[in-house]
């Protein structure tokens, strides 16, 4: 095999030859969800097109093509983990589908009142909650297990958190925001010990590592296709055959049934016992197609790479005084989180995005870790192997930047309107705005905007004006005068979103209840050249802030 080519690799992925606000894109969300290559979306494209039909349920030619396109997709994973029977691979929605199968289905059967289940301060909200549910439908008790000064789960102390009402061991593999891996085996020997089973969450881990269930010997792994180049909404559950033979269904319906009468059902064999209804089969299909594309280049040639560009990367970074990590020592895979002193991680991600990198900022669905951490949040960049190291330089390079308020020297200054007695109203605001050309006009207009809004009483930023849905901290209060016009006043930990809140409140200020409620803010947000805010996403919450502020109006 040929040694590995970051130019011919990028090549099979069309999404990253794209612009983001007139700029070359540099996606660097990997941890999150890998980038799609061509024979994946063509793959799943030719399901749809030459041979779509429902799998395991007719005779005719269109359905047996697609049921063996399916099978060979499930033999093709069992390859892939090395699991020892073929029946050990349930098809599953994804990682946090299969935890939920393992916590409803094997939790439900064998857990009782005392029984304890074993997580780390590192997991994924997919790897908390479902044993959470579970726990308090069978009254058992969650413990959790400590990190060391490296993020990892803490060996020394490991021992002492097992005993004999220890059921359940479930951890991740690699961390999403630590990056680094835990030490799986110490910790399935001990699980071994006392009788408890293992469960790994395997998302990060599975683009990165080698993965041999027979080796590994644990007793449940999870992960999901769309972290390694596949398709959304497949995964795989691991499972040992004893196990899940012995384990009741998760959730009934089609195919998972062997006979249906209205006097008792009997249920099919493994593993169509657990894969009720009719499944992703055009997402499996193509999930294999991925398989394919990752063993035509070498899981290790891949590694090999990564690992380069994550030290390139890591050592970049800590030469940024302001940057800190949120744990000690390089990570294994290239997942690296760092907050940066003296800014909001939001406004940080905002600026980058302005240059068209792709990073992710906020909790990451870790909130215990950001806790344990005591932080709000944290940065994240993460790669894979059709990053560049032209663009860990780029990202290095505007990064610095926006650290040191040099902003001014890679964005020109737009022609300014001259400010009036109603500068602040909607129409002002869409005029201000239709004078900037490009994002990164925009994106330095907001921040300016945020300078001007006044900082609210710390005493009043409490929970009673905290903005549920929006991840970085923002405020709001309203008040309505004898006239029956609303008086809001806002704020943010974040310089972006305070700017945002001038913008919004350039619309609602001074507003009866009707004019607030019948305002169109998509249309207002589409004017402004700045709809992709106005988007549900967790992270900026300007819908959160719009959807507060009409709920208050409604309630007056």
């Amino acid at each position: 095999m040929n040694q590995f080519d970051v130019s011919t690799f990028r090549q099979h992925f069309p999404l990253l030859s794209n612009r983001v606000n007139n700029l070359p894109l540099v996606y660097f969300d990997n941890g999150a969800t890998t980038q799609k290559p061509n024979i994946v979306i063509d793959t799943e494209s030719e399901v749809y097109q030459q041979y779509n039909a429902n799998v395991h349920r007719a005779s005719h030619a269109l359905s047996a093509k697609a049921t063996l396109a399916f099978e060979q997709a499930r033999a093709k994973v069992q390859r892939f983990i090395q699991a020892e029977y073929l029946e050990e691979i349930i098809w599953t929605s994804g990682t946090t589908g299969g935890i939920n199968l393992i916590a409803q289905s094997w939790g439900q059967k064998n857990l009782k009142t005392g029984d304890e289940i074993l997580l780390s301060h590192a997991e994924h909200h997919a790897n908390i909650v479902p044993w959470q549910m579970i726990a308090e439908k069978t009254g058992a008790i969650i413990k959790v297990l400590p990190l060391d000064a490296s993020g990892l789960i803490d060996e020394n102390g490991l021992a002492g958190y097992f005993n004999e009402k220890t059921k359940v061991v479930s951890f991740s593999h690699i961390s999403n925001v630590i990056g680094k891996v835990n030490p799986v085996k110490k910790i399935i020997t001990l699980a071994k010990k006392y009788k408890a089973i293992t469960v790994i969450d395997g998302a990060q881990a599975c683009a990165h590592l080698p993965l041999n269930m027979q080796t590994l010997d644990c007793d449940f792994y999870v992960f999901s296709a769309h972290k390694m180049f596949g398709p959304t909404g497949v995964g795989v559950l691991y499972g040992r055959r004893d196990l899940l033979t012995a384990m009741p269904p998760y959730q009934g319906g089609g195919e998972m049934i062997k006979k249906v009468s209205f006097l008792g059902t009997s249920f099919n064999q493994l593993p169509f016992k657990f894969e009720a209804g009719t499944p992703n089969y055009a997402g499996v299909i193509a999930f294999s197609a991925s398989i394919e594309f990752i063993n035509s280049f070498s899981l290790a040639e891949l590694a090999k790479y990564e690992n380069l560009l994550t030290t390139y990367c890591y050592e970049k970074l800590k030469n940024i005084k302001a940057v800190k990590f949120v744990v000690e020592e390089k990570p294994d895979i290239g997942v690296l989180s760092f907050t940066v002193s003296d800014s909001h991680n939001y406004d940080i991600a905002s600026g980058l995005d302005a240059y068209g990198i792709a990073i992710r900022s906020g909790h990451h669905c870790a909130m215990p870790l950001m806790d344990y951490l005591q932080l709000s949040g944290c940065i994240r960049v993460s790669l894979a192997a059709y990053n560049t190291y032209a663009e860990v330089d780029f990202f290095i390079d505007k990064l610095t930047l926006l650290i040191d308020g040099n902003v001014d020297e890679v964005i020109v200054e737009p022609p300014r309107r001259e400010e009036s007695a109603n500068s602040t109203n909607e129409l002002a605001m869409i005029e201000q705005f239709s004078l900037l050309k490009g994002w990164d006009s925009r994106h330095r207009e907001i921040m300016i905007l945020g300078k001007s809004l006044a900082r609210m009483d710390k005493d009043l930023r409490n929970n009673t004006s905290l903005i549920a849905g929006c991840e970085s901290h923002a405020w709001l209060l309203g008040t309505k005068n004898a006239q029956g016009k609303f008086y809001f006043s806002c704020d943010s930990d974040a310089k972006v979103i305070r700017g945002l809140l001038v913008i919004i409140l350039a619309a609602f200020q001074q507003q009866s209840a009707a004019q607030i409620l019948a305002f169109d803010d998509q249309s207002y947000f589409s004017k402004l050249g700045l709809s992709q805010h106005l988007s549900p996403s967790r992270s900026n919450g300007v819908k959160a802030i719009v959807d507060k502020i009409k709920t208050l109006a409604s309630q007056h």
